[in-house]
């Protein structure tokens, strides 16, 4: 069955064409594959390596994973979107006002060809997209620097260039894992319908601290 809010769209990269598909169900997820381009190499670890893993993520409530595949079913590009988990300090916030970010990767031989703003553009329409605040947590020792020809920083740079497109700031937090290197950052949304109390929660539980 396909998901009501589900959006599918066509993308020419170069020669060939990727199918960048939003709120995939598990049906949808089924007879895709990622085992040729989500492994590792080098130094370079994929977050996710497994299509049990998506399937798991496209079960949450509310969650939105946009896939982009090839025209023979291979996964180049992962996006997701879903609540944190409860343990997480993120969760803190009553009605479920926070989400995250959790993956947005793109395929190294896919990359700069546009297909993961689109794949973030696909993520983002929600319909509870003014309703949350949407966060993406950026720890370095995920990132496939090797992959490329930037240095951390550059690398930083240009995930805050692609987030800030889409309405995305730096704030400040003192979670633990993004202060163990100063490259790492915590970057939000804050949708147009949060609350001034729900923002002034927000910058607490950036803290850590209670009311």
């Amino acid at each position: 069955m396909t998901h009501p809010n589900q959006k599918i769209l066509i993308w020419p990269a170069g020669e060939d064409k990727v199918t960048i598909r939003s709120f995939c169900t598990p049906g949808d997820i089924e007879p895709l594959s990622l085992k040729e381009t989500f492994v590792e190499s080098g130094r370079y670890n994929p977050i996710l390596t497994k299509k049990e893993s998506l399937i798991d993520a496209a079960l949450q409530p509310d969650a939105n994973v946009t896939l982009a595949y090839t025209e023979d079913k291979k996964i180049i590009g992962i996006s997701i979107l879903r609540y944190p988990h409860p343990d997480e300090r993120w969760s803190k916030i009553e009605g479920r006002v926070m989400m995250e970010v959790s993956v947005l990767e793109v395929v190294g031989v896919w990359r700069s060809k546009g297909i993961s703003k689109k794949l973030f553009e696909l993520l983002l329409d929600h319909p509870f997209r003014e309703d949350r605040i949407i966060y993406m947590v950026g720890y370095s020792w995920t990132w496939d620097v090797s992959g490329t020809d930037k240095s951390v920083i550059e690398y930083r740079n240009m995930l805050i260039n692609i987030f800030s497109h889409f309405g995305f700031g730096i704030y400040p937090t003192n979670e633990p894992n993004v202060m163990l290197r100063p490259e790492n950052l915590f970057m939000a949304r804050i949708g147009a319908n949060i609350s001034e109390n729900i923002r002034k929660r927000f910058k607490l539980i950036r803290f850590n601290l209670n009311d």
